[in-house]
Formats: structure tokens, sequence, C-alpha cells
């Protein structure tokens, strides 16, 4: 597993493109990884034969952890190789392959503890920047066994059971395509409890969600009982916290519980901006772009940032000390199926208002499309996030780590307001933005905002100060 992110120390197997038996070549796609910061294709490095995938999809694996074996070209594929590339197929990993351990008691944990002990560590050698390391790949953690409830059918006799649990140190093999078996962790559903119903004996799409579907209301307590790590009860189901969204919680505790936020809110008149976006939209240098009153926002944030450098900023906390950028990587935040993403654009505030465009309607594409690459995501120094597409009218973001300044931009929404000392319909948002109080102050935090304020509602001074 490479390194392909900035300080990723793992990734989560999402699907396998190739194998066991298959012929590879230099370049082509093998696996698709998510990281905390995106997801990614990684190509194979060599010409050969796929001998073994030492990886699981659903697998978390560690960077430098070997995830596929590739041997010359014409190699035959051993037999054991093949039956681990079964077991891997099934969600189930035998006990002869020493990459993974049967289930044991308390005690045998122990004893286990004291005995790895006095063993030297398995150390690999990492692809990318780290040195050496150990490396074991992690598999998700297994759902508990839940309660049993008996469930009484329609002619009073009690309903089928689940097969009974195997002996000790054995697992029942079930049968499961990987998105089946994806869709089963995801609801918490064992399969070897499931009764199979496809072809061959193999667990469906529909034997899960029937596994996972609630008991008859007459076997649902009248409360809802206390449940320990991994346990599901009627009613509830569980989302495994991975990849991006995983990266997202922590960054936005670790930015919440650091920095010391300040929110600021202006409402402004912004009849003349939606006009503007109007008309740019007939322009030929726009056809090819999405033209939206986001465009506009972002040029009055970049231009109100270069008359205040001093928000473009991040704190060193090792060297107490305030880094001031010269150029603004501008970031967009955006709601995609993965999560939420912050992609930016590098040097921002040096583009036309035509690339400007052409830029932001490619990073969204890009992010919605799930194309978006940890490097598309690194290096943000103040960002924009747009609440008002969901219909909200403000709100208090919480700031990026490693930034200084956020802007949040409300609903646009048609509101009586004094324009020229009569009450008339107008176009009218909220903007709030949200500042690191370490490095500005409300007097730099407000000049900001009012900069922003004036240019959308006087856009003339978008192009009056570049």
């Amino acid at each position: 597993m490479p390194d392909v992110g900035e300080g990723l120390e793992e990734a989560d197997i999402v699907v396998w493109h190739v194998k066991v038996g298959d012929a590879v070549h230099d370049g082509q796609l093998m696996v698709e990884v998510e990281t905390a910061k995106a997801l990614v294709e990684l190509p194979c490095p060599y010409d050969g034969v796929v001998t073994e995938l030492l990886a699981a999809e659903g697998d978390t694996v560690a960077v430098g952890a070997p995830i596929i074996t590739v041997a010359p070209s014409g190699t035959a594929v051993p037999a054991a190789a093949e039956t681990r590339a079964a077991a891997l197929a099934v969600d189930l990993v035998p006990e002869p392959v020493a990459t993974a351990e049967p289930e044991q008691t308390g005690a045998e944990a122990e004893d286990e503890e004291e005995t790895k002990g006095n063993k030297k560590d398995a150390r690999t050698a990492v692809l990318v920047g780290y040195g050496v390391r150990t490396t074991t790949g992690r598999r998700r953690a297994r759902k508990s066994d839940a309660v049993s409830v008996p469930v009484v059918n329609g002619s009073g006799s009690p309903a089928p059971t689940a097969p009974a649990a195997s002996a000790p140190g054995q697992r029942t093999i079930a049968l499961a395509k990987p998105p089946v078996r994806k869709l089963a962790r995801d609801l918490g559903v064992d399969l070897a409890s499931v009764h199979p119903s496809g072809p061959g004996g193999t667990v469906t799409r529909e034997d899960v969600h029937a596994a996972a579907r609630p008991a008859a209301p007459a076997a649902v307590p009248a409360a809802f009982p206390a449940t320990g790590p991994g346990e599901t009860i009627p009613g509830e189901r569980r989302i495994p916290v991975k990849g991006v969204r995983k990266a997202t919680a922590q960054a936005m505790v670790a930015s919440a519980f650091s920095a010391p936020h300040v929110t600021e809110w202006v409402t402004v008149d912004v009849t003349r901006t939606v006009r503007l976006v109007r008309s740019l939209r007939e322009l030929p240098d726009f056809a090819d772009t999405k033209v939206s009153p986001l465009l506009l926002v972002a040029r009055a944030f970049l231009v109100a940032i270069a008359r205040h450098p001093e928000i473009n900023a991040s704190w060193d906390e090792p060297n107490q000390e305030i880094v001031v950028r010269d150029r603004v990587n501008l970031g967009i935040a955006a709601a995609t199926p993965r999560g939420l993403l912050v992609p930016n654009i590098k040097d921002a505030g040096a583009k036309s208002l035509t690339a400007l465009a052409r830029a932001l309607t490619e990073l969204v594409a890009t992010a919605r499309d799930g194309r978006t690459s940890p490097a598309d995501m690194a290096g943000g120094t103040a960002t924009i996030t747009n609440v008002g597409v969901f219909g909200v009218d403000g709100g208090t973001p919480i700031l990026n780590p490693g930034e200084a300044a956020i802007l949040a931009v409300g609903a646009i929404r048609e509101q009586p307001w004094v324009h020229k000392g009569k009450v008339k319909p107008r176009q009218v948002t909220t903007l709030s933005l949200s500042f690191d109080h370490r490095m500005v102050d409300g007097e730099l935090g407000s000049r900001v905002l009012a900069d922003v304020a004036e240019m959308l509602e006087r856009p003339k001074l978008l192009f009056a100060r570049g």
C-alpha cells in the first residue's frame, strides 16, 4: 500500500479490478482504495500474473503493507493462493493464513500477548516515505451477535431460526458477492447467520435485507435497551465511520476545540449581483462554464483577502508564530456521496473572472463524480461554504484546520428592503464569516466581511479593485 496522500497511514480497499490468475501490465488499474481524503485508483507497477490478493474489499491496510503479489508471466498460481483467494471472496480468512488469527478467549489473548512480547515484530519496507515500520492489515470489526428474539408467524408456530453457530474455532462459509458483503457489514448482519436463497447457496441482497428487517411489533420491547459496542437493536442501523467521513469528523473536532472561533454576520442586498450573473451567462466567454452568484462571492472574497492579506494565514503552534501566505488557495466545500469534501483552487487570486469560473465548474463536477484527488484538497488557505443551495439562510461554519477564515453564503431570497428611501422587493442574502481569533481580531474580520458585502451590493467595485 503506497502513501497516496500527505502523511496518511492507512487506506481501505474498496474494489479489486484484478483477480488471482489475471495477466497484468505496468500501469493497469488494479484496485481502488479510499483514504481519509479521497478515492484513489492504484495502478499495477509490474508486468506479470497475479498470484495472490493479500487483502479483501473492505479491509483497512496500513501504508507499506503488501496487498498483492505479481509474479513473472507464465508463473503457475499455487494451489494455496487459490484457496486464500476463494476465502477472501467469501469474506473468510482460513486459519492456516498467517495474516489473520482465530478469535480467542480473554485468557488466550493474554497468553498470546505474552508470547508476542518475546517475538520479533514482522517489519516491511514502506513504499513511499516513512522508513521501515511494523505493518499488519486490519479487518473491519465484526458486529457482536445480537440477542435472538423469538418471532411467531401467522400460524402461531415459531418462525424458522438462523442456523446454529459453528463449533469453536470454525466459521460457517457464507457465499456472497462483494457488494452483498459490504451491505451486510453496513447493516450489521452476520452473513454466517443468513439463510441463502440465491443460486448455489449464495446470499443475495434480499436475504441480507430480510435478516436486517426489524422483528415483529409484538416482539419489540417497550423501551430500547442499552446496547454494547457493535450491537444493533430493531429500529436502528449502524454506519461505519471510515475514510472521508472519519477524517472530516476528526478534523472538525480538532478545529472546534483548538481554534477560538468568532462568527460575524451581515445581511446584504445582492440584487445587482443577481442581475450581473444573468448578464455574464449571455457572454461567449462564459458559454462553457456554470455562472452562479457563487462565482461573484468567490471573486469578492478574493479581492477582500488581497486588501487584507493578514486573514490569509495559519497558526504555527510549535513556534508560536502566525504564517501569512501570499497566495490564496480557495477551498469550496462540496457535499458528495462520500461526505463533505473541500477541494481548493490553487492561486485563485491570480485568476481572471473567466478562469475562476472554469476552475469552479471543474472543481464542483470533479467532487460530485468522486474524482477529487488528495492533491486537490491539500494546501487550502481560506474557504467558502454555500449553505444557501440547501435553502438555509446562514450558519456558523467551523474552520478547516490550518486556515484562519471561512465564509458561509446563505440563500438569496426576495425580501422587502429599503432602497433609495422606499421599501421595495430586493434580492437579499446573509453572509457569515468565522475566523480564528488568535490571528484575526474583530477589526480585521469585520473589515473583510464588510468589504465582501459592499462588493456584492455594488458589484462594479469587483472590477474597479481588480
